[in-house]
């Protein structure tokens, strides 16, 4: 594994091991520090079939923390700040479950604890939040199984203890979403992450029923759901097409989640990455043989986000700007249109086909049009690996995201309670300037990073800081200014606490209500 980004021979970018930039054109010692971008910079570490890590099956302990903590390291480094990390691809946990086994792709053996023992999960949530990253579990509810599984399944996995919730698709294994235990099981997995873990966010991707696959003549097979629909059909006397039920089952399933999620902690996000064409020809232009992502996976993405029960979605708009049938730009604004809510959209990127079926330039484009159609907003990249091993795709993903920038703001979930002003603390010494920070209000609103913001003969320089880091010495330099605020978890900021230079008071910590920008 290579352990460190690469970049283009020529490209000469150098990425500082901490989220930091400089406002020229701010220069002076104006008390204001400039606003600082919002965009979600994100990344899926894909687990199943070792896509990301750990980078093979039955690795020793040792090496499998190394290789996690260096892609986080690494996103770091590229300015990211939120992993979307797979937790559950196939009814199995990378975390220490109750309810479900051990992945293979930890250990080799399904249902094999890592030894030593530790858990993945914690690990990651720990180290993405020494770095100021977020981390959103993912989960994948209701695949059962891989068609490239190395491992039989567990004894305790439900291919062997609830067989009737199984049903098999072509090369597939899926627990049938028409059965409320199937529901129930994925629910539980979710909450049991969610309650135990200090995750920010839950999110799935598009995978609710398979994807269609063909028969030995060519014939695409139906869903082989039988049994619950004739339960349905018995049960209830209102009248409704099978497709019609299947999407039910879905939309239900998602309402659940949504709802439970929110209120076991309220703070956590929930998310949905779906297939980014709806459906074929829509909007006007688009492909019309495109995969009908409401017809075949029963996925009504729009009306998720149209409710409000989702706090972002991600479509996954895997194609390039250019060809019009796909066109990424086109796609993602009618996405965004489907907003009544003002929840999140994002763009997920296709980053694996950069310098491939992708011009090598067409991922920065990508990102360029993100932000020319909305300025709070945020692109998630398919995957950390060919984000990182490809130097070309590196080095333009550094040059667009050289300025830090905090999260999105999520409004809807707590706006009213911001963070207390920090207090902050002025020392001089042989080294520098050096200043401290703390809390001014423990136990309230929970910090979760700082953004610190200094001026300089240079002009404003941002940095955001992890909670961790509560110190600053200016070696080389005396700043003229100084501002500091808290961060919550949901991206809020609390007032500054300021310092400006030639002034015999000690740092001054504004009192008030934040206004989210």
């Amino acid at each position: 594994m290579n352990q460190k980004i690469l970049f283009c021979a020529a490209a000469g970018v150098f990425l500082a091991a901490r989220l930091h930039a400089t406002d020229k054109m701010n220069s002076g010692a104006s008390i204001s520090a400039p606003p600082v971008a919002r965009e979600l910079r994100g990344a899926w570490i894909a687990t199943v079939a070792n896509i990301d890590w750990p980078s093979k099956p039955g690795l020793p302990v040792a090496q499998q923390k190394a290789e996690l903590i260096s892609l986080l390291d690494q996103a770091a480094q590229l300015h990211l700040n939120a992993i979307f990390f797979q937790v559950r691809p196939v009814a199995d946990a990378l975390y220490a479950s109750p309810l479900e086994p051990w992945s293979e792709y930890l250990t080799g053996v399904q249902g094999k604890m890592p030894s030593p023992f530790y858990d993945p999960l914690a690990l990651a949530v720990a180290e993405a939040h020494k770095r100021g990253l977020q981390l959103h579990a993912w989960f994948n509810p209701f695949r059962a199984g891989h068609p490239e599984a190395k491992s039989p399944p567990a004894l305790n996995h439900a291919v062997r203890t609830h067989p009737e919730l199984i049903r098999h698709y072509g090369k597939q294994i899926w627990f049938d979403p028409g059965e409320p235990e199937s529901q129930s099981r994925a629910l539980a997995a979710v909450l049991d992450v969610v309650k135990r873990y200090d995750v920010d966010g839950v999110v799935f991707d598009d995978y609710f029923y398979p994807y269609p696959e063909k028969n030995w003549s060519g014939k695409v097979m139906d869903f082989p759901d039988d049994a619950s629909w004739k339960k349905k059909s018995i049960s209830s006397t209102i009248e409704i097409t099978r497709d019609d039920w299947r999407r039910d089952n879905i939309n239900q399933f998602i309402q659940k989640v949504s709802s439970s999620v929110h209120a076991a902690k309220p703070w956590v996000q929930f998310g949905i990455s779906p297939f980014g064409i709806w459906r074929p020809g829509v909007p006007a232009g688009i492909d019309a043989k495109a995969l009908d992502a409401y017809g075949k996976l029963y996925a009504d993405a729009p009306l998720w986000l149209r409710n409000g029960w989702v706090d972002y979605l991600a479509p996954q708009l895997y194609w390039p700007i250019a060809p019009r049938e796909h066109s990424f730009t086109t796609l993602f604004q009618w996405w965004r249109q489907q907003n009544p809510k003002s929840r999140h959209v994002f763009a997920a990127l296709n980053d694996a086909e950069s310098g491939k079926k992708f011009s090598s330039d067409e991922i920065g484009r990508q990102i360029d049009a993100v932000r020319t159609q909305s300025s709070n907003s945020g692109e998630v990249h398919y995957h950390l690996r060919s984000l990182l091993e490809n130097s070309c795709l590196a080095k333009t993903v550094a040059a667009k995201y050289a300025q830090p920038a905090l999260v999105p703001a999520t409004p809807w979930l707590d706006s009213a309670t911001q963070p207390s002003p920090p207090k902050l603390y002025q020392t001089e010494s042989r080294t520098g300037w050096r200043f401290q920070w703390e809390n001014s209000s423990p136990g309230t609103v929970k910090t979760h990073g700082w953004l610190l913001q200094f001026s300089t003969n240079h002009g404003w320089t941002t940095e955001i800081l992890p909670e961790g880091e509560v110190a600053h010495t200016f070696y080389n330099e005396n700043p003229e200014a100084v501002s500091l605020r808290a961060v919550d978890r949901l991206g809020n900021l609390s007032e500054p606490a300021r310092w400006t230079a030639g002034k015999n008071s000690p740092p001054e910590s504004a009192h008030g209500a934040a206004k989210l920008k």
